[in-house]
C-alpha cells in the first residue's frame, strides 16, 4: 500500500488529495484501486495494467452516512477491511422521472503490512477521515453552519406495529436498522402497545438519556409525543429535544413534507421511508412551527400538521375502515364522500399573517370563471402578489370593503388571555373562547362551507401538497377554505390539482386561501368532525394559533 497526503492529483479536480492508498475493492470482482479522499469526495479509480481501461468512480461526502474498519476471518491473513456506506440520488429509468436514493456500499481490503494490528490501524485512520469530512460536508450549508445532532448519538426509537397496513416493524428491520448500525448510530426500539402510549412515555421518561426521539409510524405517534413533552413540568427544556419522523403510516403527511423541503423529486413509499433515513442518519436540525389549539372544554392541544374541518375531516376518519390498502384509502374515502357532499355551518374567523399580500383577494379574483376551468392562465398567477410586499394594510383594507369577499373587521374588546394555566407557551393572541375577536381579526361572512383546512407544513399526505408555500418555521397557518356551491367535479379537480400544489391558483370562485396567525372556528351544524393532525378531537368551538420554531426537527 502506497499512502500519501495533503497531494494535488490532477485526476481529482482542484480539491486536494487529503489521504491516498491503493487497496483490493471487493465486489463481484476483486480489482486493484487508487483511492484518493479529498475535502468532499471519494475517488476510486481501477488500476488495471492498460492504462485504456481506467475508469473512475467519484462519491460524495455529503451522501455518506458512515464508514467503519474491521476484520473479518480471512483464513489466518493480516487484512483489514474499509466499509463505506453511501445513498446518492440516481434517476429514475421510468416514464414517472425524478430521482430517488440507493444504497451504495464500497468495501476494499487492506494487506500492505504483515502486522494484521497495523493493517488495521490503517483502516481506521481512513474510516475516521472520512466520517470526519462527511460530517463537515453536512454542516456546512451555503457558507453557514447549521444545528447537527451530537455524536455520538443516543435514539429512542418508538415503533407502532399497527400503523400503516402493519408492516412498520419488517421496514425497520429491512431499512432503518441497517442504514443507523450503518451511520453508527446507537438505539433503543421501544414497540408502542396502545393509544397514547407514547405520550406517556415521554411524559415520564428522564430525557437525559437521550439525544433524539425517533417516531416511526403514521403522524399521530408523533401528536402524542409533542403533547407528552408539552405536558411536562420542564417543558420548554423537554420540546428543545430533536424529534426525527420516518414514514411507518399510510399518510405519512411529514415525511412527505420533510423530503420536499430538501428539494428533491417526490418519492413514495419506500423511497420515501430511505430518504427519510438518510436524512435521520446525516443529523442536522431544523426549528419547526406548533400550533396550540383551543377547544371548549379541556386543557390545550399542541399541534404539528394540521387543523381540518368539514370533508378533509370527514374522508380522514371515515377512511380509516380502508387501511389495509395504506395511503390509497385516501383516495378511496374522498370518492366515497364526494357522491354524498356534505355543506357545513359555521363562523370562521382568523388574524391575518403580518405580511399576508396574497390573501383572498389574489384567490378569489375574476369572480365571473368558474371551478370547471382546467388550469391557471398566466394571468392569473401575475395577480396573485407577492408574499414579501410590504402592502398589507392596504391590501387588507381594500379586500375587507370588497363585497365579494364577504369578510368584515371583529369589534373591539379589551384584551384577557386565554391561557388559564395550560401547559405550555402563553397564548399571546387568543381570548377566551366566550369572549369577542379583537378588531384586527377578519370575520368570513359565509356560513356555508365544504371544507376548512388549517396547514402548516406542505403535506397532507403523501401525495397532496395543500400548502405548497409552506416551510417548518415560516411563523403562519395556512388556512384554505372551500364554500358551498362548488360542484361535486370541481371539487374533485381541486384535490387532483393538490397532488402537485396547483390547487392554489385554480381560479376557483369557492376556493379561499390565506396565511393567518390566528383562527377561531364555531360549527353550527349538530355532527361534524373536527380534526387535529388527524386525530378526533371534541366538535365544537375552537380556536388556535401558532407558535414560530418552538420545535427541533431532524431534517438534513
Amino acid at each position: 500500500m502506497d499512502q500519501r497526503s495533503a497531494e494535488p492529483d490532477p485526476g481529482t479536480g482542484s480539491c486536494p488529495v487529503t489521504l491516498y492508498g491503493e487497496f483490493t475493492a471487493i465486489g463481484p470482482r476483486k480489482v486493484r484501486c487508487a483511492v484518493n479522499l479529498t475535502e468532499k469526495e471519494l475517488i476510486v479509480q481501477r488500476l488495471p495494467s492498460a492504462p485504456a481501461g481506467r475508469s473512475k468512480t467519484v462519491l460524495s461526502l455529503e451522501d455518506c452516512v458512515g464508514c467503519r474498519a474491521h476484520r473479518e476471518d480471512d483464513g489466518g491473513e493480516p487484512a483489514a477491511y474499509l466499509s463505506a456506506y453511501f445513498y446518492p440520488l440516481r434517476r429514475r429509468w421510468r416514464s414517472s422521472g425524478g430521482s430517488r436514493r440507493q444504497r451504495v456500499e464500497h468495501r476494499f481490503r487492506l494487506t500492505a503490512l504483515q502486522d494484521p494490528g497495523a493493517n488495521l490501524e490503517e483502516a481506521e485512520k481512513w474510516a475516521r477521515s472520512i466520517r470526519e469530512r462527511s460530517g463537515r460536508q453536512r454542516c456546512l450549508r451555503d457558507g453557514l453552519m447549521v444545528w447537527e445532532l451530537s455524536h455520538p448519538c443516543r435514539m429512542m426509537l418508538l415503533v407502532n406495529p399497527q400503523s400503516g397496513k402493519g408492516q412498520a416493524l419488517t421496514l425497520y428491520n429491512n431499512h432503518i436498522q441497517p442504514m443507523l448500525n450503518e451511520a453508527g448510530v446507537p438505539h433503543t426500539l421501544v414497540i408502542t402497545e396502545r393509544q397514547n402510549h407514547a405520550r406517556e412515555l415521554v411524559r415520564e421518561a428522564d430525557l437525559s438519556q437521550w439525544n433524539a426521539v425517533v417516531i416511526m409510524s403514521g403522524d399521530g405517534l408523533l401528536y402524542e409525543v409533542i403533547n407528552g413533552l408539552l405536558e411536562r413540568a420542564d417543558w420548554e427544556e423537554a420540546i428543545q429535544t430533536p424529534l426525527g419522523f420516518l414514514p411507518g403510516g399510510s399518510g405519512n403527511a411529514l415525511a412527505a413534507s420533510i423530503h420536499h423541503y430538501t428539494g428533491a423529486s417526490q418519492v413514495f413509499s419506500e423511497e420515501l421511508l430511505i430518504s427519510c433515513g438518510f436524512l435521520l442518519c446525516k443529523g442536522l436540525l431544523s426549528r419547526m412551527d406548533l400550533v396550540s389549539v383551543q377547544l371548549s372544554s379541556g386543557p390545550r392541544l399542541f399541534s404539528f400538521l394540521s387543523l381540518a374541518w368539514g370533508f378533509v375531516a370527514d374522508v380522514d376518519i371515515e377512511s380509516e375502515k380502508y387501511r389495509h390498502v395504506g395511503a390509497a384509502r385516501f383516495t378511496v374515502g374522498t370518492l366515497v364522500r364526494l357522491a354524498s357532499l356534505r355543506i357545513y355551518k359555521g363562523k370562521l374567523a382568523y388574524l391575518p399573517a403580518s405580511k399576508d399580500c396574497s390573501t383572498e383577494g389574489g384567490l378569489r379574483n375574476n369572480m365571473t370563471k368558474q371551478c370547471n376551468n382546467q388550469a391557471p392562465s398566466p394571468a392569473s398567477l401575475l395577480r396573485r402578489q407577492s408574499r414579501d410586499s410590504p402592502c398589507q394594510n392596504t391590501l387588507h383594507n381594500s379586500c375587507h370593503s370588497n363585497n365579494s369577499l364577504k369578510v368584515r373587521r371583529a369589534e373591539s374588546v379589551p384584551p384577557r388571555s386565554a391561557n388559564k394555566g395550560h401547559p405550555g407557551p402563553p397564548a399571546s393572541r387568543l381570548l377566551p373562547l366566550d369572549q369577542p375577536l379583537p378588531s384586527d381579526w377578519v370575520v368570513v361572512q359565509e356560513e356555508d362551507f365544504v371544507l376548512m383546512l388549517a396547514m402548516y407544513q406542505s403535506h397532507l399526505a403523501e401525495d397532496l401538497m395543500a400548502a405548497p408555500n409552506a416551510t417548518l418555521d415560516d411563523g403562519v397557518i395556512h388556512l384554505t377554505y372551500v364554500t358551498a356551491g362548488i360542484s361535486r367535479s370541481a371539487l374533485l379537480r381541486l384535490f387532483l390539482a393538490m397532488e402537485k400544489g396547483a390547487h392554489l391558483t385554480s381560479n376557483c370562485q369557492h376556493l379561499v386561501h390565506t396565511e393567518v396567525q390566528a383562527l377561531r372556528l364555531e360549527p353550527n351544524s349538530p355532527k361534524g368532525i373536527i380534526t387535529v393532525d388527524g386525530e378526533v378531537v371534541e366538535y365544537g368551538p375552537m380556536q388556535a394559533e401558532v407558535h414560530r420554531g418552538l420545535a427541533r426537527l431532524i431534517t438534513g
